[in-house]
C-alpha cells in the first residue's frame, strides 16, 4: 500500500487549522452561555456553525471523501487537537482577583 504523504500533510494542515478554530468557538459559546440567561439559544447555532464549517471544509479538502490520505490527516488533526483542549480545559486556573 502506498501512502500519498502529500495528501496526508494537506488533510493534516487543514484539519490543525479547522479543529482550532472549532474548539475555540466552542470555548467561547460556552464561556458566553454562562452568562446568557438563555444558554440554549447560544450553544445551539453555535454547535449548528462549528459543525457545519468542520465537515463543509473536511469535505473540501478530502474532495468528496475520495482522497483516503486526505481524510486520514485530518481525522488525526481533529483528534489532536481535541486531545490538546481537553488537557487543556482540565488544567486547574488560578482565579483572577
Amino acid at each position: 500500500m502506498m501512502i500519498d504523504w502529500q495528501g496526508v500533510l494537506w488533510g493534516f494542515g487543514a484539519g490543525l487549522v479547522v479543529s482550532f478554530v472549532y474548539f475555540a468557538g466552542l470555548a467561547a459559546s460556552v464561556r458566553f452561555a454562562l452568562g446568557a440567561s438563555r444558554p440554549v439559544a447560544v450553544l445551539l447555532p453555535s454547535a449548528a456553525v462549528r459543525i457545519a464549517l468542520l465537515l463543509s471544509v473536511g469535505w473540501l479538502v478530502t474532495a468528496g471523501a475520495t482522497e483516503v490520505w486526505a481524510f486520514v490527516g485530518y481525522g488525526a488533526a481533529f483528534f489532536v487537537v481535541r486531545y490538546l483542549a481537553t488537557l487543556l480545559a482540565r488544567t486547574p486556573h488560578p482565579e483572577k482577583v
